[in-house]
């Protein structure tokens, strides 16, 4: 499992621009390990499971994160966002730095997840877009 957060690390520090260390979210169709990190995918099919790692260079302090998944598409009243699904994570003692875990989605479209701190619920730690495709 360290040698999974060594090499998570490093993509985030080769593949920033930016001199602030941010957290990051990485996207995969199989379970994220350290031989796969590398195959980080924004194009998932419908109905699969989408595999993702969030992480953070700094600790959390009260160790709960909040995550939306939002739809963005012109069909919705609310300025063509909808709130597809939330979740409370809490971050156990190995996982201070990352979290990973699945999600499914049963429709296609463009996607995006946000990942908030529970300590500052109105900054956005993380986040990044998708595709779902039929």
């Amino acid at each position: 499992m360290k040698k999974l957060i060594a090499v998570i690390f490093l993509i985030l520090f080769f593949t920033t621009a930016c001199s602030v260390k941010r957290a990051g979210i990485l996207f995969n169709k199989y379970p994220i390990t350290a031989e796969n990190i590398y195959d980080n995918q924004t194009v998932f099919p419908v109905g699969s499971r989408i595999y993702y790692v969030v992480v953070m260079p700094k600790k959390v302090e009260s160790r709960y994160l909040y995550m939306q998944i939002v739809k963005k598409d012109n069909k919705y009243g609310q300025f063509g966002y909808n709130l597809i699904q939330t979740r409370n994570i809490r971050l156990k003692d190995e996982e201070i730095n990352y979290f990973t875990d699945y999600f499914v989605l049963n429709e296609d479209g463009y996607y995006f997840m946000r990942i908030y701190s529970k300590d500052n619920p109105h900054k956005v730690l993380a986040s990044a877009e998708f595709y779902v495709s039929k």
